[in-house]
């Protein structure tokens, strides 16, 4: 029985990347094959990756989704939107000294006026959501570009800056609505995406927007009794159809990202993978059988957390393992801003 503590490690804090590369693909690759450990640069990926192989992108896009302000009675508050359900309506958790009550208007940066709908049907384990809806017939979605910041993770210490707003967005990002960066994504620029095409690597999309859950901890000892919070992806038909193409021509399929993955192992969840859009709590942990993806492009996870978890149902714990420490050790900077790692499914 897997627990917590098999998922901990200890991460000096120096090595949590702050600020990204100077360049997109200047990071570092650390490339995990059969239990060997290559130390690569990125740039290095299209001579890694074969013709024939398909890579799978993530193309949500980040929006400003974390609002200041202060309530009616005064007291300062914060609001990171989860989810926008249309142009009216937002999903979002808000932080106070004490929560705003169903019907209260809270004022946000000093130009928006919020009211509080009530509580979210949709409650997450770890915080509360409540239903927001802008006052007037303003738009959400043009308030929050005017008026919302970018929400950076919570373990990178700075506020968000003009560059941020650039380096927090992969160049394929098309449709908004996460709230954090698909961030093995965050190491491509066009020019690479270019040569690895010209190297004959196909490529293909789809839409998962990341919600706020992902920065929330396991407090369950067993993992076998946390549950995941859901979110919602759409795949193409267009990428279904590559896959079965890649699968045909002996190619192999390659997730950018965990969100990429996740999204492809939900759809085929029951078989076959099928195009369309849905919603997924699936929980990947060690002893899951994959069905879609034959390597993982991805960052460097936190202890204990869920996407550690994944990678090591990917690669194998103990692979893993050695793969982290072999990252401290030689020290490759971790996390969103830090650098990556390519699987080969264990």
């Amino acid at each position: 029985m897997l627990t917590l503590d098999d998922f901990d490690f200890d991460l000096p804090g120096e090595l949590i990347a702050q600020h990204p590369t100077a360049e997109r693909t200047a990071s570092r690759l650390l490339q995990l094959s059969d239990g060997i450990i290559h130390d690569r640069r990125f740039s290095e990926l299209p001579e890694i990756v074969e013709a024939g192989d398909l890579l799978v992108f993530n193309d949500t896009r980040v929006f400003r989704a974390r609002l200041f302000g202060r309530k009616e009675s005064g007291g300062q508050i914060e609001v990171l939107i989860e989810r926008i359900v249309d142009a009216r309506h937002a999903v979002a958790q808000i932080r106070a000294s004490k929560a705003p009550q169903a019907g209260s208007r809270i004022f946000l940066e000093n130009a928006i006026l919020l009211s509080v709908r009530g509580r979210c049907g949709e409650q997450h384990e770890f915080f509360d959501l409540e239903l927001l809806e802008p006052a007037g017939e303003n738009d959400l979605w043009s308030l929050l570009d005017r008026h919302g910041r970018l929400p950076l993770p919570p373990y990178i210490t700075h506020a968000a800056s003009a560059a941020d707003e650039a380096r927090y967005q992969t160049v394929f990002a098309r449709h908004p609505g996460a709230v954090a960066a698909p961030t093995a994504g965050l190491h491509f620029d066009e020019a690479l995406l270019a040569e690895l095409a010209q190297r004959g690597a196909e490529m293909a999309w789809l839409t998962l927007h990341v919600g706020a859950g992902t920065f929330q901890p396991v407090r369950v000892q067993r993992i076998s009794e946390h549950r995941m919070h859901a979110e919602r992806f759409e795949i193409p038909p267009a990428t279904a159809a590559a896959i079965a193409r890649t699968r045909a021509r002996g190619g192999q399929v390659i997730a950018v990202g965990t969100t990429s993955l996740r999204a492809l192992e939900a759809a085929a969840e029951h078989g076959e993978l099928h195009a369309g859009a849905a919603e997924t709590d699936i929980f990947i942990t060690p002893g899951y059988r994959f069905r879609v993806v034959d390597r993982l492009i991805t960052n460097f996870h936190l202890p204990k957390s869920t996407l550690l978890m994944l990678v090591s149902a990917f690669a194998g714990l103990d692979a893993i393992r050695g793969a982290y420490r072999h990252a401290i050790n030689q020290r490759y900077r971790f996390f969103s801003y830090g650098d990556a790692m390519l699987l080969h499914r264990g």
